[in-house]
């Protein structure tokens, strides 16, 4: 892994007796989990040998854990993995520090973080603005352009 990692997942406990793992994944991208997937850990590399899905989380197995002390090791460990390349998508870590314009062009502020919500994430810009994702109309390299009704950023 040569690049920058982001965080796609958490190891939960140890199932049954034959060394799998119940993982949350934080990534709406199963595919992290797919067989072959390697992903770093505090620990070092750990390999997807198989995964399926189970209630809201995965169970997985790891190439090289056989039993269930193995696995009860690996519990709370971060998983680790590469971006994406998915033009089509809005990545967390390149929305944050991108500049928001709103529709008359006016520089609205910088992204600090991006909030889980049930309706539409938000970005959180640095007045402490919330702008849900879903008013999004454009994004680049440090540059998110919204069409926020008005009012969204206070009084004119």
């Amino acid at each position: 892994m040569t690049g920058p990692l982001l965080e796609v997942g958490r190891i939960g406990r140890a199932h049954g007796l034959a060394g799998e793992v119940a993982v949350k994944l934080v990534s709406n991208r199963p595919e992290r989990l797919a067989p072959g997937s390697v992903l770093a850990t505090d620990r070092g590399p750990l390999e997807v040998a198989a995964s399926r899905p189970h209630r809201d989380r995965f169970l997985v197995a790891f190439v090289g854990i056989a039993d269930r002390d193995q696995a009860a090791g690996l519990a709370g460990l971060t998983l680790r993995a590469e971006p994406l390349e998915d033009p089509d998508e809005l990545w967390v870590h390149e929305l944050i520090g991108a500049r928001v314009f709103d529709r008359s062009g006016a520089d609205r502020g910088a992204v600090t973080g991006v909030l889980s919500n049930p309706a539409s994430d938000l970005l959180e810009l640095d007045d402490g603005s919330l702008v849900p994702v879903r008013f999004v109309t454009a994004a680049g390299p440090g540059r998110i352009e919204v069409d926020a009704p008005d009012g969204l950023f206070g009084p004119p």
